[in-house]
């Protein structure tokens, strides 16, 4: 749209080619200006053109030059803008692989603990045993390892119904396996049984799997006990008698007891492993005798 100027009441419009024609001129008149002002200073012209630049030249130059100014300030903060975001980019890959590289590290930490304490277990138990390590747990709802698959099989001389150790206790024992890998079922589940011995007075007891009370105690269950001395905090290990299980392992310590109807006991024991946090254990390829100590 071409500018308007009013004049006596009338609008007068000036086309927009003309104002640029205008504007132009007046541009090449001042660089005229500018680049003789020397020859200009040494004339006749010297006080009306002062006195023009002072009114008209400086204001501009100043202003072209502070406009200038800002320009290069936001273009000089825009380029350290862009150089720091370029930084925090690198830091934060940097931060990523730092915290990989220590995840990594506190994970060999704790597996390197679990491996020295399941060395002292076996030196204290004197089996023939290899370590496996747990890579899956059999799909269900239990929060805990009532069944799981370990990385071992029977490439490495592993055979059904070898027991597995670990935290100092009896884990439970293997029921199916293939050439690298084997499925290990635990002394918590349901129908598990295992004939135990409470050692402090050397008679035995039916400790079995229970999925329930585990999930709201940690424990599991034992009864057919005909003992009355029998005390909280006794232990209870794998009998002489037991059909799948080393004798001498384990089990756990009893945390609860009640009388029966027919005079003998049941309660709670609670297991020695672990079960929400196994990791890596040991499995038994061939009892031997106890250390003599």
């Amino acid at each position: 749209m071409s500018p308007v100027i009013r004049r006596n009441g009338e609008e007068f419009t000036v086309p927009s080619k003309y104002l640029l024609s205008i504007l132009t001129a007046l541009c090449i008149v001042l660089m005229l200006i500018t680049f003789n002002a020397d020859k200009i200073n040494a004339g006749p012209l010297e006080g009306p053109i002062n006195a023009f630049a002072s009114v008209f030249m400086m204001p501009l130059q100043r202003g072209i030059t502070t406009v200038g100014t800002k320009i290069k300030n936001t273009a000089d903060r825009l380029s350290e803008i862009s150089r720091l975001l370029d930084e925090n980019e690198r830091l934060k890959a940097k931060v990523d692989e730092l915290t990989i590289e220590n995840s990594k590290l506190q994970q060999d930490k704790y597996e390197l603990i679990e491996l020295r304490e399941l060395k002292e277990l076996d030196d204290q138990y004197n089996f023939d045993t290899v370590a496996a390590k747990v890579v899956a747990k059999e799909p269900g709802k239990c929060k805990w390892y009532d069944s799981f698959i370990i990385n071992k099989g029977e490439d490495d001389g592993l055979e059904v119904d070898m027991n597995i150790l670990a935290d100092g206790g009896l884990v439970g024992r293997i029921i199916k396996l293939g050439p690298d890998w084997a499925q290990v079922r635990t002394i918590i589940q349901d129908d598990n049984n295992v004939t135990g011995t409470v050692l402090s007075l050397k008679k035995n007891l039916n400790v079995s799997g229970n999925l329930k009370e585990y999930d709201y105690s940690g424990n599991i269950t034992f009864s057919r006990f005909k003992d009355d001395k029998i005390a909280l905090g006794d232990s209870v290990v794998t009998s002489s008698i037991s059909e799948k299980y080393i004798p001498g392992v384990l089990i756990g310590n009893i945390s609860g007891i009640e009388n029966e109807p027919d005079n003998t006991k049941k309660g709670t024991i609670t297991p020695a492993v672990d079960f929400e946090h196994l990791d890596i254990v040991l499995v038994v390829k061939n009892p031997k005798p106890f250390k003599q100590k």
